[in-house]
């Protein structure tokens, strides 16, 4: 590996990022492998534990959700996701040499070997391990129950043209996790927040879908972008509905009061707006689009958090 090979970011990474502009040359590959000059990777995990963690504070009647498991879900969320990337990027090599977009990461540019790549996924999965046995044991089983479709993901877009689903079940996890941390068993108002959540990362991964439309077409990589062509913002939109119906019933089923609501109807603005804005073809504004996901989620997880303050007092 030559430094110039190290020192070069890959196209949607956070402009100017300290990962690109401080991290030593030799460790900025593996940081590149973990995403942290993405931070909206992890955020989209970790949101669905926070909205979780807030349901949960709603229907215990606490003022809060539990705050040790909030910073736990945090470093969690950063660790698998960089675990999640890496085994990714392990199995996906040779294609995302083929994309304009992906051929720079570090292995299919040759930065990071395939065996340094495995020793630094064991390393993060050993970090996510750690975070995870700090829950009670169901929530410890849920878990490791997430591993199914972690290990699946990869090889989707191979086989299907909607491998963002499966990508949404690993990613939406969290919407079940927050629950069983506080709770220790599951129930149906967590379920219909989880696939709530399932339905927000089909839609916004089809809109960071748009900007390969075209390399995955001449690379063969099936994806929702591809499958819907000009029914995208439809499709799109009809994810979102699906997103805020559910949670909505979630809502209902907690019997959540004026400020879960005004946050749900925030949320639901903001995927408005994102339908609204969205240019099939203009892979700039789609990637400005899907990053703006971190506020929406942040908008529900404050509305959540506040009824649940508002409730218990």
């Amino acid at each position: 590996m030559n430094e110039g090979s190290a020192d070069r970011s890959v196209p949607d990474a956070v402009a100017r990022h300290w990962v690109d502009r401080r991290a030593p040359l030799k460790l900025r590959p593996y940081l590149r492998l973990a995403r942290i000059e993405r931070p909206i990777g992890w955020w989209l995990l970790l949101l669905p534990c926070w909205w979780s963690a807030a349901l949960a504070a709603i229907a215990a009647g606490k003022p809060y959700p539990n705050p040790w498991h909030c910073l736990l879900f945090w470093i969690g969320a950063v660790a698998m996701r960089g675990a999640g990337s890496t085994y990714n990027d392990i199995v996906d090599r040779r294609l995302d040499g083929r994309v304009e977009r992906t051929r720079w990461r570090p292995l299919p540019s040759g930065q990071v070997s395939v065996a340094a790549a495995v020793a630094f996924l064991a390393g993060l999965a050993l970090v996510g391990l750690a975070v995870l046995l700090q829950l009670n044991r169901f929530a410890v089983l849920t878990g490791f129950a997430s591993l199914i479709w972690v290990a699946l993901y990869p090889f989707m877009k191979r086989i299907i043209w909607l491998p963002q689903i499966v990508l949404g079940l690993a990613f939406a996890w969290g919407g079940l996790m927050g629950w069983a941390a506080a709770f220790g068993s599951l129930s149906l108002a967590p379920v219909l927040l989880y696939v709530a959540a399932v339905a927000w990362t089909v839609g916004y991964d089809t809109i960071y879908a748009l900007q390969d439309f075209e390399d995955d077409e001449m690379a063969g990589i099936r994806s929702s972008a591809r499958l819907f062509g000009d029914k995208v913002g439809f499709a799109v939109a009809l994810c979102y509905g699906i997103t805020v119906a559910l949670l909505a019933a979630s809502l209902l089923l907690v019997k959540a009061g004026p400020a879960a609501w005004l946050g749900t109807a925030g949320f639901a603005a903001h995927l408005a707006w994102q339908v609204r804005m969205l240019e099939p073809r203009d892979g700039e504004r789609a990637l400005r689009l899907f990053r703006a996901n971190r506020d929406a989620g942040l908008i529900l997880f404050a509305g959540l958090s506040l009824d649940a303050l508002v409730r218990a007092f």
